[in-house]
């Protein structure tokens, strides 16, 4: 597909072609996801690293054939992310324990933990030809209240994942979004020999 093609460019070698393969795309031709595809990707996040082994990740999801859950989840993004998922297959929200299950003292790598999880959970999807896109723009009271989140858990993102569409599909400025070249920071911007 032209789209995947596009976002795979200027991918240095060396790099692996499966984190050359993922991004977070937009355009989804709504195909259903199977359980036994989407288990595979809960398993796949359940293998990340996090401090002491706490795994303190957990997951809420909504297939679209599930008209009346995924409308729950979708009327938690704000409008700029409605605009575009609603061709998706599975909504998902993954949220983080703020305390580790020793003591209940305060876990202060649960963010971090929770988003090693989510890549994994992605990087195993593009390896199944799905893809997907983390959201952080979604309202925090309203995702609370409608799920009921008790205080222990922190809403740490929503995902929409789906089966790449063209980009053509998509209005502006999605679009052009959806075709723009990936870019990177050089690598020396971010790393410091001491």
């Amino acid at each position: 597909m032209e789209t995947s093609k596009i976002k795979t460019q200027n991918v240095p070698s060396g790099v692996h072609p499966l984190l050359a393969k993922r991004w977070s795309a937009r355009a989804f031709n709504g195909k259903p996801i199977s359980q036994t595809e989407l288990n595979t990707l809960f398993e796949a996040a359940s293998w990340s690293a996090s401090s002491m082994n706490e795994q303190p990740w957990k997951y809420l999801y909504a297939h679209k054939q599930n008209k009346e859950s995924f409308e729950k989840m979708w009327s938690c993004l704000l409008p700029g992310n409605q605009a575009w998922t609603t061709k998706g297959s599975v909504l998902i929200l993954s949220l983080a324990e703020k305390n580790f299950d020793y003591k209940n003292r305060p876990n202060r790598h649960y963010m971090h933990d929770v988003g090693a999880a989510n890549t994994q959970l992605l990087l195993q999807a593009a390896q199944q030809e799905i893809y997907g896109h983390m959201m952080g723009g979604f309202d925090m009271d309203k995702t609370i209240e409608t799920f009921d989140i008790p205080e222990n858990l922190e809403p740490v993102c929503f995902m929409v994942l789906g089966y790449l569409d063209e980009a053509e599909t998509l209005e502006e400025p999605f679009k052009s979004r959806e075709t723009a070249p990936r870019n990177r920071k050089p690598v020396d911007e971010f790393v410091t020999e001491v």
